[in-house]
């Protein structure tokens, strides 16, 4: 069966435009701007956005020059400027993967918005699960593990999921016991706060805290207090079969374009309108670095972590640390970058986003 493509992509024309293309004068900086129920668009031109390199970006897609891509919006201040699917549509929730664990951490910062970071930080991990009355191989490490080990991975806890078959990952996605009592049982190979170490467990786990701290259910949550404001209306969750706790290591399903959304609001720092959704001391603590170094999955582009955030430099292997990002297993990609005033959100089904973003989005960006 021959795969579908949709294209809606402003001002990109099948045919090579203009060489010099009529100017249009950019409104406002965006900094201002929030979407309601639909983006504003604009000719990618006037977002200084280079229109025959995005027409380029999109035989590319279709090509499969980034793999089996299923859709890409970019957002240049404000405005839509690119927005193309294949074998997707527009209205179709995605599975999110691990953006999951980024958005989760959204999530933490909302629910702990009355303290300081790092009160809401170094809280024991225990102390929040006082609803248990056992759990298995407590010892001092595991009393010292805390809210930011978790946040950070830094947990040095025995929760992998390379390779997967019969991981601990793997066991608890096919569990229908308790995911947190699971995670929480875990031994500890070494005091936390050690080297860093991909850890779903982490994620899932900080979703039990935020349903502590919030005393009620997290989908229920983060729909009114993250989704519901910023216009996300069709957001899905694979939740535990137990205690319908979501699985917030990756288990959010949600479209290409409210993807976006959740990149535009860490964009503008938490704030969406008049409304100061996440707190922007949490926005700049989340997205600071914290990891950095051959143990990252993606060290070979010079990565580092924050608080479920991945960060990359500018330019590829550069020094710097200013793209905020969110990734997902199969090429699930959220890239924020807030000196281009640009958001980038991928969904694929085996798509190289990173070289997208290096090689297709970022040198058609003009000013």
């Amino acid at each position: 069966m021959r795969a579908s493509i949709a294209l809606v992509a402003v001002g990109v024309a099948c045919a090579r435009p203009p060489a010099e293309p009529a100017p249009i004068a950019l409104p406002d900086s965006g900094k201002t701007y929030f979407p309601a129920d639909a983006w504003r668009t604009l000719p990618p031109r006037g977002a200084g956005v280079d229109e025959h390199l995005l027409s380029t970006l999109s035989d590319d897609m279709r090509r499969g020059k980034y793999g089996s891509l299923h859709g890409v919006v970019i957002v240049r201040y404000g405005f839509v400027v690119f927005e193309q699917y294949i074998g997707w549509t527009r209205d179709q929730p995605h599975t999110m993967q691990s953006v999951t664990k980024s958005v989760t951490s959204l999530l933490f910062g909302i629910a702990n918005k009355q303290q300081p970071v790092a009160l809401a930080l170094d809280r024991p991990v225990l102390d929040v699960f006082t609803r248990y009355s056992s759990i298995a191989n407590i010892d001092d490490n595991k009393r010292a593990l805390t809210l930011r080990n978790l946040l950070t991975m830094r947990t040095s806890m025995d929760f992998y999921e390379q390779p997967y078959p019969g991981s601990p990952l793997d066991q608890l996605n096919r569990s229908s016991d308790d995911w947190v009592k699971f995670i929480l049982d875990r031994r500890m190979l070494a005091p936390p706060g050690g080297e860093w170490a991909y850890n779903s467990g982490a994620a899932i786990l900080t979703c039990g805290v935020v349903r502590e701290v919030t005393n009620e259910s997290v989908d229920a949550f983060a729909a009114r207090e993250l989704f519901e404001p910023i216009g996300i209306r069709s957001a899905t969750w694979f939740k535990s079969p137990f205690d319908g706790l979501p699985h917030c290591g990756g288990g959010l399903g949600l479209r290409a374009v409210d993807l976006a959304r959740i990149g535009y609001l860490v964009l503008r720092r938490g704030q969406w309108g008049d409304t100061q959704i996440v707190p922007s001391e949490w926005v700049d603590a989340s997205t600071r670095v914290d990891s950095h170094g051959p143990s990252l999955i993606f060290s070979s582009f010079s990565s580092s972590y924050g608080y479920f955030w991945w960060l990359f430099p500018h330019q590829r292997n550069g020094p710097d640390a200013e793209v905020i990002t969110a990734s997902g297993s199969g090429g699930q990609w959220l890239f924020v970058v807030p000196s281009l005033d640009l958001v980038v959100a991928v969904i694929a089904a085996d798509g190289d986003g990173l070289d997208l973003f290096y090689d297709g989005v970022l040198p058609a960006i003009t000013n």
